[in-house]
């Protein structure tokens, strides 16, 4: 018999259901009703009461692949939560269908033993409920860290942050910040206080742009004089330094950003996937950042939709600090919608700041009028509004991200950035000056709308992966190609999308009319998917958007597509080249015998 659930996980901090700590559970392949949900929640309770759990936090939540069963627990207490949470779902079940679920309790049994580091210490799960809350009563005392809950309460009067790993507490961040190993935890009386603090601490969210903002609040950080330790999907860096490579946007790149000794500032990118999955990482933050909401990764960990898709980006909410300021997005009708739920959400909404392409949109105007932080353009010139100071951090034409104005996502990102740096503490000088020169060298924004002249071919190197942002590349192309010459792209997706979202980015890429598509395959992204299948269904829908097919030459990997659009290309065309894997890009800038440092800007 298999589970009745895909997926069981801990979760370390504020995340889409509750604030605190705590287990989900992904039901699949089983029928969830509203008697399942019943029984459910009536047993979690039950468990809860009995082991004293006393704060807030029992969701279910259906989605089109089954439910998220969630509860908060103890941070203390989380593999005795996942045993709580599966013993209230599997005993629902055997309830209900006695007969179906006979061997149910030998299946848990079974798991159990195979996932055991030693065996014979198992105390074997139980269905019935006296013997199971007995058995959840021993885990949790086994499981219980009664130094750990002192020193978070004390560190929690301080205002300081923490990082709960799996062997490892750490108290404070950054210059700021000691560890301490779990199994020889000190007494709060003996913790020398006075030596730990909190840094500046920024967390940037969205669908698109996030690398970018981070990476442009980091070189203001750094113009500022503090040493700026961030994460992103290229790594993790401090100043120039590349301190680990890969896709760090999770919650191990913001551990390892907040546990950097020389770090003054931090600057964070979470990733959807990462909150789902473990929760917001970072315990505070002076401010955080949503950049957008737009179709992305939808079907994965129950996010569907774009509502849900907002929900769990709006989490960073939670861990803003009391004097802090949430930064959002006022040109995305939902983020606006959103914000008026933050306070029936968390219990307390923290104070708002909005940025948007005009300055002067009805909602910048009046939220300024009633003392509110605002950002955006005015006259051509970007504007920012905080604390009753007005800044000009000069035209945006002349700053080298937008691409003479044309990047309108970029002018968006710098939009944010600027009002999320002047939150942190960063004078106005220093920003202008990292706004008037970032983007003019590939190295400043690694893979990000880097510009090449290759033989009179104009070429875009970019991160571009849904219709967002490949909708604002190829407005970018379009003003370098200025109606005269070709455009020329490639065209690729991750395997983990549904197949609507590939098609919808092909028809984005239709709207464009280009000369070329090299649909290409991303061979580091397969994600499931049998090679050659996203591009026949990139090529199948372009086909029906009524480009030629010998317009859609199919390459499979990203250098071998790189390579067929450039050997295409004639002087006076342009190139968008979506590139997606960091050894792929690697190899392409070889190619076009461009030469970067990591991290620099």
């Amino acid at each position: 018999m298999a589970l009745p659930f895909a997926s069981s996980r801990r979760l370390i901090g504020a995340n889409l259901f509750f604030l605190s700590t705590g287990a989900v559970l992904e039901v699949a392949g089983t029928a969830v009703d509203d008697a399942l949900i019943a029984g459910w929640r009536e047993r979690v309770t039950r468990a809860r009461a009995r082991l004293k759990w006393d704060m807030p936090g029992v969701v279910a939540r259906r989605h089109a692949n089954g439910a998220s069963f969630a509860l908060a627990a103890p941070c203390d207490q989380l593999l005795v939560a996942t045993e709580v949470n599966e013993w209230a779902l599997c005993a629902t079940l055997f309830a209900h269908d006695p007969r179906r679920w006979s061997a149910l309790e030998d299946t848990l049994i079974a798991a159990t033993l195979e996932d055991a580091t030693d065996p014979d210490a198992v105390i074997p799960p139980v269905l019935e409920e006296d013997a199971a809350l007995a058995r959840l009563e021993r885990l949790a005392a086994a499981e219980a860290r009664p130094a750990l809950i002192a020193l978070l309460a004390a560190a929690n009067t301080r205002s300081l942050p923490h990082i709960l790993g799996d062997t490892t507490l750490t108290l404070g961040a950054g210059v700021g910040g000691r560890d301490f190993v779990l199994a020889r935890l000190p007494q709060p009386s003996d913790v020398r206080w006075q030596e730990l603090r909190d840094i500046p601490t920024a967390l940037v969210t969205g669908s698109n742009g996030k690398t970018t903002t981070v990476r442009v609040l980091a070189a203001c950080a750094r113009e500022h004089g503090w040493h700026s330790a961030y994460n992103c999907t290229d790594g993790v860096f401090l100043d120039s330094e590349t301190l680990e490579s890969g896709d760090y946007s999770g919650p191990a790149g913001a551990w390892r950003v907040l546990r950097e000794r020389r770090a003054q500032a931090a600057l964070v990118e979470a990733a959807r996937g990462g909150i789902l999955r473990r929760g917001v990482a970072v315990s505070q933050a002076q401010v955080a950042l949503v950049t957008n909401i737009s179709p992305d990764h939808f079907g994965e960990y129950g996010i569907d939709d774009l509502d849900g898709l907002a929900d769990s980006k709006l989490t960073v909410a939670a861990v803003v600090t009391r004097d802090g300021l949430l930064v959002l997005n006022a040109d995305d009708v939902l983020l606006v919608a959103k914000a008026r739920g933050l306070q029936a959400r968390f219990g307390r909404s923290p104070a708002l700041g909005w940025f948007a392409l005009d300055a002067d949109l009805p909602l910048l105007r009046e939220h300024r009028a009633h003392g509110g932080s605002t950002s955006g353009v005015r006259d051509g010139r970007l504007c920012v509004s905080h604390a009753g100071t007005d800044r000009d951090l000069g035209p945006i034409a002349a700053m080298p991200l937008t691409v003479e104005g044309s990047a309108s996502y970029n002018i968006a990102n710098l939009a944010g950035a600027a009002l999320a740096a002047v939150a942190l503490g960063i004078p106005e000088a220093p920003i202008a000056a990292v706004f008037g020169r970032f983007g003019a060298t590939p190295a400043d924004n690694l893979g990000r709308l880097m510009r090449f002249e290759v033989n009179g071919v104009r070429v875009l190197v970019d991160y571009a992966h849904n219709p967002a942002g490949l909708r604002g590349l190829l407005n970018v192309a379009e003003h370098l190609r200025a109606g005269s010459g070709r455009l020329g792209m490639l065209l690729g997706h991750a395997g983990n999308r549904q197949d609507t979202e590939i098609e919808q980015v092909a028809r984005v890429a239709a709207e464009f009319h280009p000369a070329l598509i090299v649909i290409k395959e991303n061979e580091g992204q397969l994600r499931g998917r049998e090679a050659g299948e996203i591009p026949r269904l990139i090529r199948a829908e372009l086909m029906r958007a009524g480009l030629p097919e010998g317009a859609l030459p199919v390459r499979m990997s990203e250098l071998e597509a790189a390579r067929c659009a450039l050997e295409w290309a004639r002087p006076g065309d342009v190139l968008a080249m979506p590139v997606h894997s960091p050894a792929a890009r690697a190899q392409v800038l070889e190619m076009l015998g461009v030469v970067t440092s990591s991290a620099d800007s």
